[in-house]
């Protein structure tokens, strides 16, 4: 049952749904066991025995941001209400209370009369939220909250539209409007250009999209709208992060997500989630991790009626699978996405998967092949996927073709892989991705010894060119 609203003159009322949630344990170890379930989301909360005191004596009568998404998190049954909380706009909306200010020796600063009043728990979000944690303090410590940088002529990429910032009080439509354009905005331009030169301004729409969702007043509809926008964002800025060879921020930001799409109750959004932390726990080296992500997401994804989606959450099992060296799982979750794959795309397939083609399953099974050190089916399917890839995606075709001339020298054939190192180091030329390059450069470092070869010397030299350029 929800705590009744309190007035400034009344006594809080405690808060039983919570004392009875820690039944035998210690305040202290009922606030370790909710500090771990924090670390579980890649979230971070001081939680201790004085926090949990307070908690159960009904002095917070609704946690912060931080706190809401571990107790989703940790009972995702139960909504704040359920948990003996007060609905969040009951008390966000109350004055904050004031006392005189204690007396200061003469020529001293008086202090801010401004008393901090239990409920500044949830009501200054701007400072002791998402500007403090999440994503909004990852992007102050990335330095993507710095002010934009004029466009150069080596730096031609578009402007992302920019979301209003403060926020204001009412949030509308058209304020929802612009966070779904900087994503729309982000994507295209990545397809293009490729990660590292989005990072930045990718990482300030997100700071205001978390402004809007933190510091505006909206209706319920706008809210979960909001969220589900602000959590895809998310998504964007941390597949960024992965590309741009940033595979810790990339994590932290993929679990912000995750926690926006348990609060919206957003299964599309949770599925996106887990097909990217699949993808980026198995660059990571963790197979066992991008196998549970792969899986989870298939979980998320089955209510949603896109066979694509099904599709590329069963080629990241299979990824999963291949690093493993289970060959024979992995077979069998390239056959079932193959299978959803041909049934073809359908109205309800998430607009973020423009990507996913012939092409792109074609690559994602190459990488499946050569992990399973299966070099010549490998090399046919990289082929392939350089061959299907539309000409717009010029990252995906840098990628491809980098895939190919790795698995080219798999085979032992030095000189196509020579020769598909130079392609891809031409099309780098006008694609910023750490990932992609580094790819180059290890094939690059296995053929070192083998200049005899002119084709092997020429992609050599003009890597060689091309890294002190980049």
């Amino acid at each position: 049952m929800a705590a009744p609203a309190a007035s400034a003159n009344t006594a809080p009322t405690p808060n039983a749904a919570m004392r009875e949630l820690r039944g035998d344990l210690s305040p202290a170890e009922f606030a370790t066991t909710i500090r771990r379930a924090a670390r579980g989301i890649g979230e971070h909360v001081s939680c201790d025995a004085r926090y949990i005191g307070r908690v159960e004596a009904g002095e917070i009568r609704c946690p912060n941001y931080a706190y809401e998404r571990v107790f989703r998190h940790m009972w995702p049954d139960r909504s704040l209400e359920d948990l003996g909380f007060s609905p969040r706009t009951a008390v966000r909306r109350r004055p904050p209370a004031r006392r005189p200010a204690p007396p200061t020796a003469p020529g001293s600063t008086a202090p801010d009369p401004a008393v901090h009043h239990p409920d500044e728990e949830n009501d200054d979000v701007r400072r002791r939220t998402f500007l403090s944690g999440g994503p909004t303090a990852l992007a102050a410590v990335l330095g993507l909250d710095a002010p934009a940088r004029a466009a150069t002529s080596a730096d031609p990429l578009p402007p992302l539209q920019p979301v209003a910032q403060p926020a204001p009080r009412k949030v509308g439509s058209a304020d929802v409007q612009a966070v779904e354009d900087a994503v729309r905005e982000i994507r295209l331009a990545d397809d293009v250009h490729g990660a590292d030169a989005l990072l930045e301004r990718a990482g300030r729409s997100l700071r205001g999209a978390y402004v809007l969702l933190n510091d505006g007043d909206y209706s319920l509809a706008t809210e979960r709208r909001l969220q589900s926008t602000a959590g895809e964002l998310a998504i964007s800025v941390g597949w960024l992060a992965h590309d741009s060879n940033r595979l810790g921020d990339a994590r932290s930001f993929y679990a912000e997500a995750l926690a926006t799409s348990r609060m919206a109750g957003d299964a599309a959004l949770e599925a996106h989630v887990f097909c990217n932390s699949a993808f980026l726990a198995r660059d990571a080296g963790r197979p066992r991790e991008a196998l549970r992500a792969a899986q989870a997401g298939q979980s998320a994804a089955r209510g949603l009626d896109s066979e694509r989606l099904l599709a590329l959450l069963a080629m990241r099992e299979a990824g999963a699978w291949a690093l493993l060296r289970d060959r024979a799982a992995c077979e069998r979750a390239l056959t079932r996405a193959h299978t959803l794959f041909e049934r073809g795309p359908g109205e309800s397939d998430p607009e973020w998967m423009s990507f996913f083609g012939e092409a792109e399953i074609a690559g994602l099974e190459a990488q499946c092949w050569s992990a399973l050190g299966e070099w010549d089916r490998a090399s046919e399917r990289a082929a392939q996927a350089t061959l299907l890839q539309e000409p717009h995606f010029v990252r995906n075709r840098a990628l491809y073709t980098a895939e190919l001339a790795h698995d080219r020298l798999g085979r032992g054939d030095l000189v196509g892989a020579a020769a598909h190192g130079s392609a891809a180091v031409e099309l780098l030329t006008g694609v910023r991705s750490a990932r992609i390059r580094g790819m180059v450069a290890d094939t690059a470092a296995r053929l070192r010894g083998h200049e005899a070869l002119g084709e092997v010397r020429s992609f050599l030299e003009r890597h060689d060119q091309g890294a002190l350029a980049a």
